[in-house]
């Protein structure tokens, strides 16, 4: 009886200091806000180029694993190869995002959902690609590093379909949580 309750206590004090790290590593439900600069690629087709793209974004944080965020991002202008009307692109999303926690600041978060692009012209060389706006899907990977319970450092890789075209973006982003 008395190793049961000696075993009883330590699992108590096992599961208790679980619990304490645990609400202590929790990231607060809530929402936030950021912005980022990059580059855009994209080397399909009769475009093989690169350019500086922006973007914001914002979103909520249900836990810190799954939150849902929406934003904007403007890829620039790509060159095409030889002759040719220059791309000018940009899109509105809105996806799921998946954390998964390293340490009490530093996490890695996949994202994946659905994007509006706009493009200044349809792209004639492509046969799909006859519209100069439409939905697609969008995903990336990225890793984050929270300087505090408010700033976050983020670094991105997103893929953007435009039909029959691949926009990738890599951006360093700043996150503001409320």
């Amino acid at each position: 009886m008395k190793k049961i309750k000696i075993l009883s206590r330590t699992l108590l004090a096992v599961v208790l200091g679980a619990g304490a790290f645990g609400a202590q590593a929790a990231e607060n439900p809530g929402f936030y806000v950021g912005a980022g600069a990059g580059q855009s690629f994209v080397d399909e087709s009769d475009y093989d180029d690169e350019d500086t793209a922006f973007s914001v974004f914002g979103g909520y944080q249900f836990n810190r694993y799954f939150g849902l965020e929406a934003g904007y991002a403007d890829f620039g202008e790509l060159e095409p190869e030889g002759a040719g009307r220059a791309l000018e692109a940009n899109s509105a999303y809105l996806t799921a995002v998946g954390t998964v926690p390293f340490t009490d600041k530093f996490s890695g978060y996949a994202k994946a959902g659905f994007h509006r692009w706009d493009l200044d012209t349809a792209i004639p060389s492509l046969t799909s690609t006859r519209d100069d706006s439409g939905s697609d899907p969008t995903y990336g990977l990225g890793l984050q590093y929270r300087f505090s319970d408010k700033v976050a450092l983020r670094t991105e890789y997103s893929r953007f379909e435009v039909e029959d075209i691949d926009l990738d973006l890599a951006q360093v982003q700043v996150r503001f949580d409320f």
